[in-house]
């Protein structure tokens, strides 16, 4: 019988207490002890008992137990418990950490101090010392143990200089210290410090230090990461040209070099010129990331021309092809239109590649295409058995099943099928929020509410929710006041988005304030001239007594979709 459990991790900190690992024990002799029961173990080992206020094993366990509730409070009190009474360095490292995140500064002083006394020279105390100093609004104390770990004279240093700085609350005076630290003598000859540490002091606000580091290190090191990051720092300050420029020279230095390339497409893709990048990523050496990023490119850019050549250069590849490789070949063919080669691509990535799950979804969604719409939601059904504990899967498959028979018109069956699958995946965001713009959509007014705000307490700042709920409640029911509440809160968390801005004109035209919704509705249909929004601002338009203004809007709608819902509905609603 095993009297005392020894964890592993409990070992070191049971030896420094003096106990003994009762199961690993040299056997004891027990003597003869002629006509009397034989001593019991706990009698015949004499053990001296552990005083509590020197037992750290107690508060560890509890501190420990409180981390793993979340409840740092209590874990940031046992530690500190558990630090003063143990001579591991381990566990003051801890119970300071702890301390830190649960902003308890009286036991992050404490935990320090005993962390200090027991090793001094820890890296990690003089950072905690740092920590502790900012929080005490004491900059030149912090800067002389920033400055000793900055001169460590690798990575770690910096890195837990960035942790203490990038933790501070006074964001100026960190940014303050960080000059001070980032002299050529502490950065040393490594450009990607003198990257991170750039890096930094943009996330710090000091954009000015940011781009002077930025282009010393270009100077200095010239290497494809300087110009990379210099040319993003011209880019956010809205220098584009200057960007664009930096990038063409890096690559005249290396025109082969994969990270350039991918970095400065991207800058091209963020600019709108999805086919340019696509371009650009066809130089160079090529493997599974630039043919995907190739193909993603100029997908964006709707060019068939450019998505020929990519779908013959990776077909012409020497194999064995990977899973990732066979999806891609499945997608290039898929936006050629070329649905019975995609099938067949898709059918050949093999069942335990992680990309089959994916091919088999394209894969019903083009049986569906064929109208083979019955062999396509077997083939769902199969993926929702397979999916297994991944929600992920699983939620895509629910969702591709009633968005399938959602557009089919089969409405009733798509919304069984969301609960369905809010059975399976209880609280799941992504189906409640479908399955509330499809309530919305078949007039189920409640049940779409229900779910929007079943969605907010789960979500309170989910953006996409809030006004989805006060669009509804603007639309569709008499809570008004509530549904402008919620769209302003909506465009605070995501300023400038259309939709948003769209739903806040259109509560106002419900509200009744006329020329408040011409202004909102006419600032979203600028940022995004859709059907949708030119249904909202022709209408109020119409009602406003421009009707001229207003057809021209329909029309510029109609363009764009003339199957638009919503636009035709309001064009016959008013014109008849």
């Amino acid at each position: 019988m095993t009297l005392l459990y020894c964890h592993p991790f409990r070992l070191g900190l049971i030896a420094a207490l003096g106990l003994t690992c009762l199961a690993g024990c040299a056997d004891i002799p027990a003597g003869r002890n002629h006509g009397a029961a034989p001593a019991q173990p706990l009698q015949r080992l004499n053990l001296p008992p552990v005083a509590a206020d020197h037992d750290a094993l107690t508060p560890l366990l509890a501190a420990e137990f409180a981390l793993t509730e979340g409840d740092l409070d209590a874990a940031a009190r046992d530690y500190a418990q558990a630090a003063q009474v143990s001579d591991d360095p381990a566990v003051a490292a801890q119970a300071t950490r702890v301390a830190i995140a649960a902003k308890q500064w009286p036991q992050v002083q404490a935990s320090l101090l005993r962390w200090q006394n027991l090793h001094a020279e820890d890296a990690g105390v003089w950072q905690a010392r740092a920590i502790l100093a900012l929080h005490d609004g004491k900059p030149d104390a912090a800067y002389v143990d920033l400055l000793r770990l900055a001169r460590l004279g690798d990575d770690a240093g910096w890195r837990a200089v960035a942790q203490a700085l990038l933790g501070a609350s006074d964001k100026a005076q960190a940014a303050a210290l960080l000059e001070r630290l980032a002299t050529p003598e502490n950065l040393g000859a490594n450009a990607d410090t003198w990257v991170a540490v750039s890096e930094m002091a943009s996330h710090l606000g000091n954009a000015t230090l940011a781009q002077s580091l930025a282009q010393r290190a270009l100077t200095k090191f010239g290497t494809a990461v300087t110009y990379t990051w210099a040319a993003q720092l011209k880019f956010q300050a809205g220098d584009k040209a200057g960007a664009l420029a930096l990038f063409a020279d890096a690559l005249k230095r290396d025109g082969k070099n994969t990270h350039l390339r991918i970095a400065y497409a991207a800058l091209l893709g963020k600019l709108g010129d999805n086919a340019e990048a696509a371009r650009l990523l066809a130089q160079g050496p090529q493997d599974d990331y630039t043919f995907a990023a190739r193909a993603a490119y100029a997908a964006r850019a709707d060019d068939k021309k450019l998505i020929e050549p990519l779908y013959r250069e990776v077909k012409a590849q020497p194999g064995p092809r990977s899973g990732q490789r066979l999806n891609l070949l499945g997608e290039l063919a898929e936006l050629l239109e070329r649905k019975t080669e995609a099938l067949a691509w898709y059918r050949q990535v093999p069942d335990a590649d992680e990309h089959w799950f994916e091919a088999q979804l394209r894969s019903a969604l083009l049986l569906d295409g064929n109208g083979k719409t019955a062999e396509a939601l077997s083939l769902i059904h199969q993926l929702q058995t397979r999916a297994g504990d991944d929600d992920k899967q699983l939620g895509d498959a629910f969702l591709l099943e009633a968005e399938m028979l959602s557009k089919r018109q089969r409405g009733d069956d798509a919304i069984a099928t969301y609960t369905r699958g809010l059975q399976a995946l209880p609280d799941d965001a992504r189906l409640l929020y479908a399955r509330a713009l499809l309530n919305d959509d078949l007039d189920h007014v409640d049940a779409a509410v229900h779910d929007l705000r079943r969605l907010l307490e789960l979500k309170p700042d989910d953006a996409d929710a809030l006004n989805a709920l006060g669009y509804t409640l603007a639309d569709r029911t008499e809570h008004k006041a509530e549904a402008l509440e919620l769209i302003q809160k909506a465009l605070v968390l995501k300023p400038g988005e259309p939709a948003i801005i769209d739903s806040l004109g259109w509560a106002q035209y419900r509200l009744g304030h006329l020329d408040e919704a011409v202004k909102q509705l006419r600032m979203a249909y600028a940022k995004q001239p859709d059907p949708e929004i030119a249904a909202h601002l022709g209408e109020v338009l119409w009602v406003s007594g421009h009707k001229d203004e207003a057809k021209q809007i329909w029309a510029q709608g109609r363009k764009k979709d003339a199957k638009d819902k919503v636009l035709l509905e309001t064009v016959k609603r008013l014109e008849s």
